[in-house]
Parts: structure tokens; sequence; C-alpha cells
């Protein structure tokens, strides 16, 4: 599960994007000045920023600029302010994103959730190995005993999440949000059907898996006893 830090002055629109986050499947922590992000951070640093730049006391770009002296986690700037000059102040000063309000809580989600998916792959190996299985994921080529295995964009997409987050949980909503950007329920027949041709595709067993693990109602953890080959 993803961490976010909300830093965000207005107490009732921070309180909003908490209830958005935490329905995202994220933990949220808040901060209602860049002193006490600055702070956060530095103590335990989230997997994402969320910045309003009005904040009291040190303004947004002055926390920014901070932050960059110490941490490279993502950042999302959220704001009212529309003019081109402070957009690209923000964007020269660190900033990931740069994102309007009002604003659409669904596009807050989506480029969230594309910045998480660039700073993982940052981070993780291109290429591992689980028994027979080699994934390169830099060449999104996967081969079995040496031959390729052919997966869709959605199967891949599924493969990336699970390994970007080994041995933890990836519930069934953090799915549907990342590989199909929608929380339907009806989607979630669509998860399990390609979940089983995937695992085919892999020739990992439901019953007894060595790959992919299911958690009866909430999600899937990827098991595989994995070697990094390279980074």
């Amino acid at each position: 599960m993803s961490s976010v830090l909300v830093v965000e002055d207005d107490r009732t629109l921070r309180r909003a994007l908490r209830a958005n986050f935490r329905n995202w499947d994220f933990d949220v922590a808040e901060a209602g000045s860049g002193e006490e992000a600055l702070s956060m951070v530095s103590g335990s640093p989230p997997d994402l920023v969320v910045l309003d730049l009005s904040l009291p006391g040190i303004d947004g770009l002055e926390t920014l600029r901070h932050l960059r002296t110490f941490t490279d986690v993502p950042v999302v700037v959220l704001t009212v302010r529309d003019a081109l000059h402070d957009k690209v102040t923000a964007l020269e000063s660190g900033a990931d994103d740069y994102v309007l309000k009002p604003f659409e809580p669904e596009e807050l989600l989506a480029r969230s959730r594309a910045h998480l998916r660039r700073a993982v792959a940052n981070d993780r190996p291109s290429v591992v190995r689980a028994g027979d299985l080699e994934i390169d994921l830099a060449a999104s080529r996967v081969t079995w005993q040496g031959t390729p295995v052919a997966l869709t964009p959605t199967e891949l997409r599924l493969l990336e999440l699970l390994l970007a987050n080994r041995g933890r949980l990836v519930t069934r909503e953090q799915l549907l949000a990342d590989v199909w950007g929608s929380h339907q329920p009806s989607y979630r027949t669509r998860v399990r059907v390609i979940m089983v041709h995937l695992r085919r595709k892999l020739h990992d067993d439901a019953a007894r898996p060595r790959l992919i693990a299911t958690e009866p109602g909430l999600g899937y953890r990827w098991i595989g006893d994995d070697d990094v080959l390279s980074s």
C-alpha cells in the first residue's frame, strides 16, 4: 500500500483529500504547513507528496525547494494558481506535476499513480527470475524455460504491479484503479478472468501457487522466490 502526505492548510479540503486517498487504498498523513511537512518527510518519507502552494509560514514553493535538498519523493502540486509563471517556477523547483483546483478526483488519482509507477520503476531491478520464469521489466519481455510468453498489455501491467509490490498485498481496488482507472464493481470479474489467464501462461497453479497467491476477498500477492539478475 502506497503512502501519501497531503500538505494543505484548508482543513475542509484536506479532509476531503484524506478521504479520497484512503478510498484509493493509500496510507494518508496530513500537514497544515510547510514546516510540518518538512519535519514529517524527513522523519518518515512517504511515497508521494500532494502539496498546496498557498501555505502559512513557509509557502509551497519554498517547501518544495527544501524537500528537493534531501528527497526525490514525487511531488504533485495542487493549487489555484493558474499563471504560466507559477507553473514553470514550480516545475523548475522540483515538482513532478501541477494540478489546478478545482480538480477531478479521478484525474488526481491517475496522475498520482503514474508518478508512483515511475518512482518504482527507477528503483526496481530490470530483470528477475523465479524458477524457470524470467521477466525483463525494462523490455516488457517474459520467458518460460527460454521460450517467450505472449502477454497482453493488461496481463503485463498486472504482473508489473505485483512485482512492484513483492510480498505485499495488492488489493482488488488497487488493481482496478491502477490498471483500468476504475473502481466499478463490474470490473472485478475482469480481474479474476485475466488473473486466471496470467497464471496459466506463467505455469502457476492457483491451488498450489508458487508465484501469485490469492488473498480471498482482498486481492493478490507475489510470492515468487525471485533472484535479481540486473538493475
